[in-house]
Order: C-alpha cells, then structure tokens, then sequence
C-alpha cells in the first residue's frame, strides 16, 4: 500500500471526526498537532481508495458503495490522535488505520444484512441494493484486504486483526441467539456492544501506541479508553434511535425496536414493568404498536405515541446515565498518559459522545 497516492476526495478532519471544538486548540503547536492529524487522514482516505480497488468490475463497485457514503472515520482519527504519543504518522500507523477502518466497513456490510436494516450512512444499505448474497460477499472481501493489510505489520499486527475479527463475530453471534436463561440481558446487552464497537474502537487507540513507537505503558490505559467509549457511544445511540426522524437523515424513530432490536431503553423498561403498572403498560404498547411495524405504520398516532412515550421515560434517562457513567470510566482510564494536547483531545471526544442524545 502506497500512503501518497492521490484522493478523490477531502477526508474528514480530526474535529469534525470526534466532535472537537476549535476553541481546544488554540497555541501554535497544538494546531501543529491537529494538522498532522488532518494529513494522516488524507493518507488514509487515499489508503482506503486503494482498499477497496478491484479490477473486477462488480467487485470494486461493491467494495467502494459504503466507502463512497462517506462516514466520520471515528476510528483511524483515533489511530492517528493517540500515534502523536509516539513518533507521529507512520507507514505503519497508516496501514494499521486503513487495516481497522476497512475492517469496520466490511462489518457493517454483514450488521445489515443481519439487522435487516434499510439505510446506511444516509444511502439504502448494501444488501438493499446489491441482494444479501453480494452483500455478505464484499463484506468477506473487505475482512480479507484488511487482512492483507495488516500482514505487513507483522505478527503483532496479524494478531490483533485475529483478535479483534474474534470479537466482533463473538458479538454478532451473542446479539443473535440473545441472552440465555441464567444471562442477565442488560450485561448480555453490555457485553454484546462491547465486542462489536467498543472492540475495534479499543483496537484503533491500542495500535496508535503499537505503530508509532509510544511507550507501551499507555496500551492499556487507551485500550479501556476506546472500549469504554465504544459502549458509551453506542448507549447514546440507543437513545437517538427513539429521535424524531426529521433530526436524523434517513432514518425512523424507532427502527431498532421496530426491526426487533432490544435496545437499553427498552431493557430498562422491561426491568421496571415488573413492578410499576404504567411501565408495563407502556411495554405493552410497544409491543404491539412497534416491534414489527409495517412500513405504513410508522407514521401512524399508535406508533409515533409508544416511541415518544419511551423517549421521554425514565428508563431513557436511565440508559443516558448508564452512557454517562461508561464515558467517565473512559476518561478516569487516561490517567497514566501524560498531560497535554492527546489526552485533552481524547477526554473532549469522550464529552462530545454522551452530548449528542441532548
């Protein structure tokens, strides 16, 4: 993989990636900081560009389709921030950051057709376009290439690619089959989400230390650090989900619970069903106005009553708390890095997650 070769397009910056306001790097150096950032991103997005190129025809379209939706690139941004520990944006912090972000759209390929979920980054998703088939295909085709990619890392780097795939399949298979009768679901749920974002949120950050030449005293601190606010990240998006759909580009309120999905919300809610009438009933309303809802009854009184019902319950705020507390171990995991501009950076992007469900 060659770093240098031209993009099409502009990458996302370091701020627009983690939700980073300009007013955190206001001295000379630190915008020194955050632009080498913002060039590591250039490399990667042209990294990317030669991930997905196939000279098979369908294949490269299939490959570049989520690619091309754009995406924040949350997890090379992390890759590259916590690099600056080290020596800064390597060839190796750049294939790493290529390997993992591949990797993160080769799962999503899989997430949707599995979730059976219409729309990905604004654009119908993949399975929609393409058919299953094609989809879970250029899924296995991506999780291949960011295997390539990582073999010129090293036993080290084919190691974490192994662990991490591990993780995320060990995710999705827990998410399917559920809990299990002596399983509590809301720790199921917790552990699901952390082997399916929190894992390769904690890969990215550890191989910004791995790949740069930082000192290896920081790997376990950026580890918890990224799964951590991997969960937190995806509590708060349990709690957008229930959002009206005109704050969210192309999609409903309510489309988890409507696809069968349990999410926190509705855990919580299942909890205090058990002793509480108005919960139950609420439950109930869900259930049956919902869970499995045609498409043409999303816009109906029923359904959009039980999903601003359950976004205005306790048991939302509840999962709001739960996300707060989980981004606060990800910062108290900071500790042992030193002071300055990496670990103000990771701290705000901890913030910036848990102030997006306000």
């Amino acid at each position: 993989m060659n770093p240098s070769v031209p993009v099409a397009r502009r990458a996302p910056s370091l701020r627009a990636s983690l939700g980073i306001g300009e007013r955190l790097f206001a001295t000379p150096s630190e915008r020194r900081f955050i632009s080498a950032v913002d060039d590591g991103l250039e490399l990667v997005e042209a990294g990317l560009e030669e991930a997905m190129h196939s000279t098979d025809t369908l294949a490269d379209t299939t490959s570049r389709y989520l690619l091309s939706a754009g995406g924040k690139r949350i997890r090379p941004t992390l890759t590259l921030l916590i690099a600056q520990l080290g020596n800064g944006v390597t060839d190796a912090v750049v294939k790493a950051a290529v390997s993992i972000e591949t990797t993160h759209l080769a799962s999503l390929y899989h997430d949707d057709v599995m979730d059976e979920a219409p729309v990905r980054r604004g654009v119908p998703a993949a399975h929609v376009t393409y058919g299953n088939n094609v989809a879970i295909l250029t899924g296995d085709l991506l999780f291949a290439r960011a295997s390539l990619i990582t073999a010129d890392l090293g036993t080290e780097g084919i190691r974490m690619q192994a662990e991490t795939f591990q993780r995320l399949c060990m995710g999705q298979l827990h998410e399917t089959t559920g809990p299990q009768p002596d399983d509590d679901p809301v720790e199921h749920y917790i552990q699901v989400l952390s082997d399916k974002t929190g894992s390769l949120i904690a890969t990215a950050a550890r191989a910004g230390v791995m790949f740069s030449g930082a000192d290896r005293a920081y790997l376990d601190a950026v580890g918890t650090f990224g799964e951590k606010v991997g969960v937190a990240f995806q509590l708060v998006d349990d709690v957008i989900d229930l959002a009206p759909a005109k704050d969210r580009t192309g999609k409903i309120a309510g489309n988890d619970l409507r696809a069968g999905v349990d999410t926190l919300p509705l855990l919580q809610l299942r909890r205090l069903a058990a002793g509480d009438d108005g919960a139950a009933a609420l439950l109930a309303r869900i259930e049956h106005d919902v869970k499995d809802a045609p498409d043409d009854a999303v816009d109906s009184a029923p359904y959009q009553s039980a999903v601003a019902a359950l976004r205005e319950h306790e048991a939302t705020n509840a999962t709001r708390a739960v996300a707060v507390r989980w981004a606060e171990e990800a910062v108290a995991a900071l500790e042992p890095l030193p002071d300055g501009t990496v670990k103000r950076a990771l701290t705000r992007f901890a913030e910036s997650v848990v102030e997006r469900s306000r």
